[in-house]
């Protein structure tokens, strides 16, 4: 093989890569996010924080270099897994579907290594740091449906970061409404850390 074509070659294989992640940004991106996650993840997405356009993020103070964004479509390509707590809002069961919540940050590249924390922040501010074992062993999703429907926002949705309780024993024993503190509903942003 000559020079030129082995550079030639050379370059077309290193330009690969990054046309196949140009390709996935452009599909993972392709309508409005709905959830941006943030810290210790291995791709990206979308850029920095725009302290212009990222209103709400910049004030509940949230910072980052690179995120990866998730729009409806890509949160419905992960296999959604169901779960039926009783709910404290009216102390009723309900069916929630939607991805694994470790399964939603794996796929944008993070790598939960036993002592990972995730910040689950909801639109009102609402933020509590989960341990990734808790996400874990309760099995925490990122609920996209509610009893069949998909979750509206004013209500508590668009997305939920749930768990059933009921099948936790720490927690069944618990009154309902002491069961869901760590279950900001309205969840836009994970950071991991």
């Amino acid at each position: 093989m000559d020079k030129r074509r082995f550079l030639a070659t050379a370059a077309v294989a290193g330009a690969l890569p990054s046309l196949a992640e140009a390709a996935s940004t452009a599909k993972a991106s392709a309508g409005p996010t709905l959830l941006t996650v943030t810290g210790m993840i291995g791709k990206a997405n979308r850029g920095p924080l725009d302290p212009a356009l990222d209103q709400m993020m910049k004030k509940q103070g949230v910072q980052f270099d690179k995120a990866w964004a998730f729009d409806w479509a890509a949160l419905s390509a992960l296999k959604a897994v169901t779960i039926r707590p009783t709910l404290e809002y009216d102390s009723n069961p309900h069916t929630l579907r939607g991805p694994l919540l470790l399964d939603v940050v794996k796929a944008a590249g993070a790598l939960p290594t036993g002592g990972t924390r995730l910040v689950l922040r909801a639109v009102d501010g609402y933020a509590v740091t989960l341990p990734e074992q808790q996400a874990r062993s309760d099995r925490f999703i990122v609920a996209t449906h509610l009893d069949g429907k998909p979750l509206p926002l004013g209500g508590l949705g668009p997305l939920w970061a749930v768990y059933d309780a009921d099948r936790v024993p720490g927690m069944a024993a618990k009154p309902v409404q002491e069961r869901f503190g760590n279950c900001p509903w309205a969840l836009y942003h994970i950071e991991v850390q």
